[in-house]
């Protein structure tokens, strides 16, 4: 199955808009808004390359930041207009993360990466994705990268779902390592820390955070979406509290690179 094929596929089905509203997929969301809040100013323009249906560029826009996406696939793109809301200044078109020649050198001051990286399965498509992103950004600007992690997969997919002895799967499992591998028919790739710092290394950048954007949410997400404002209040203190600690981000579903340009 084609890479294209597979999103296309995907996307039609599932609830992108939704995912991030719940109070386990509000963990994700307010983390990864709180870091790009950081490097945020008025007057900065912002590019969002994957912008699936626009949680995170109408979110901005709607903030008075001038912003501009790129998506994929048509569907998503579909779904975001029909949530541009009037006086937003926000633009999308559809466009792949590894060839952005429609955009110019070093025009956004921030710049998201936020999903084409989970569906890249090259070396050669990760680091033109990443080299694409840096190129459209300003020196000095801040590239914010998300990633999905090998280990929960290892935890939850494999174990408590059982596809360890699956054949299908075992063909993508590394037993001596346990790092996994995927097909466009799995859909996610999968990363270890020390891969994201094998694709940063030679950018001209500056690692500024490296956050687990979830951390231990996803695997107790009825515990977490069954809270009251006031427990739920202080996860979130808590979460914010460890989300750094590199300790523990492997064990995050998600994780993001924030990289300034040198």
């Amino acid at each position: 199955m084609e890479v294209f094929e597979a999103l296309t596929n995907y996307y039609e089905a599932y609830d992108e808009e939704n995912r991030l509203s719940s109070n386990h997929g509000k963990v994700e969301f307010l983390t990864t808004v709180r870091y790009i809040e950081k490097c945020l100013h008025l007057g900065m323009k912002v590019l969002e390359i994957g912008a699936g249906t626009g949680r995170y560029s109408h979110y901005f826009a709607r903030k008075g930041y001038e912003v501009d996406a790129v998506e994929l696939v048509q569907h998503n793109i579909t779904v975001f207009k029909a949530n541009t809301a009037p006086g937003e200044k926000v633009t999308i078109r559809q466009g792949n993360a590894a060839d952005l020649s429609v955009l110019r050198e070093e025009g956004y001051d921030i710049t998201l990466l936020l999903g084409p990286m989970y569906h890249l399965f090259t070396e050669e498509e990760k680091k033109k994705a990443l080299l694409e992103a840096l190129r459209v950004t300003k020196k000095g600007g801040v590239l914010f990268v998300a990633y999905c992690m090998n280990e929960p997969t290892v935890i939850q997919f494999c174990f408590q779902k059982g596809n360890i002895h699956n054949e299908r799967y075992k063909a993508l499992i590394d037993f001596q390592t346990f790092k996994l591998s995927s097909t466009p028919a799995e859909l996610f790739v999968l990363y270890r820390r020390e891969e994201i710092d094998r694709l940063t290394g030679n950018l001209a950048v500056r690692r500024l955070h490296f956050v687990g954007t979830d951390m231990y949410t996803n695997y107790y997400r009825e515990m977490v979406d069954s809270m009251d404002d006031d427990t739920f209040a202080l996860y979130l203190q808590y979460h914010f509290a460890v989300c750094e600690r590199t300790d523990m981000t492997g064990i995050s579903h998600h994780t993001l690179d924030v990289l300034r340009k040198e």
